[in-house]
């Protein structure tokens, strides 16, 4: 799917983010913001006791917090269109560039939601409801924003798969790029 304003409907049906729910998100943005660098910290806490994350982070931790916590600011600030989806998807070619595991990806946004619930707790825990509903809109747009960074990366992997096949034909049959481009274009 390449048009994006195509792609960023079909992720707002995935994802469950409703016109309300992006609403909802704007409307708590002065009340969520100032928690949004403890959320950060707390997050890159978190990986740094995982496994394996060490080598994604090591001496990039701040960079990382500060895109992170512009990331998290998007989130309630800006409007869920093809701007946003063209974001995530850099976001997603990204972590293509850097082998980032798919888990690590997945596992984070269960880690950020985690800490997202700890805030909308301390934040408006006094109403029930309102907690049900600004977590339901966490959650709709991070996993909106998982499923573009993550159809990326499958994009990605199809294009370096395909060029490392192509590669290797050309290798094994002798053949020019030059002449394969030019039969290539010849049936197109």
């Amino acid at each position: 799917m390449t048009n994006l304003d195509e792609l960023i409907q079909y992720a707002k049906a995935f994802s469950g983010l409703t016109p309300e729910l992006e609403a909802c998100l704007k409307e708590i943005a002065p009340a969520i913001t100032p928690h949004l660098k403890s959320v950060t910290d707390s997050f890159y806490d978190d990986l740094g006791a995982i496994p394996n994350a060490a080598n994604y982070l090591d001496g990039r931790i701040d960079k990382l917090k500060a895109t992170h916590l512009n990331w998290l600011t998007g989130l309630f600030t800006m409007a869920v269109d093809t701007e946003f989806a063209q974001s995530m998807y850099q976001v997603g070619e990204t972590h293509f560039k850097i082998s980032l595991p798919v888990e690590f990806m997945v596992g984070s946004m269960a880690l950020l939601n985690n800490e997202f619930t700890l805030v909308v707790f301390k934040v408006f825990g006094d109403d029930p409801a309102e907690c049900s509903k600004i977590l339901r809109a966490i959650s709709a747009v991070s996993a909106l924003s998982l499923m573009l960074m993550l159809m990326k990366m499958e994009q990605c992997y199809r294009e370096s798969t395909i060029a490392e096949e192509l590669e290797k034909f050309l290798s094994i049959s002798g053949m020019s790029r030059t002449l394969f481009t030019n039969l290539a274009n010849a049936y197109n």
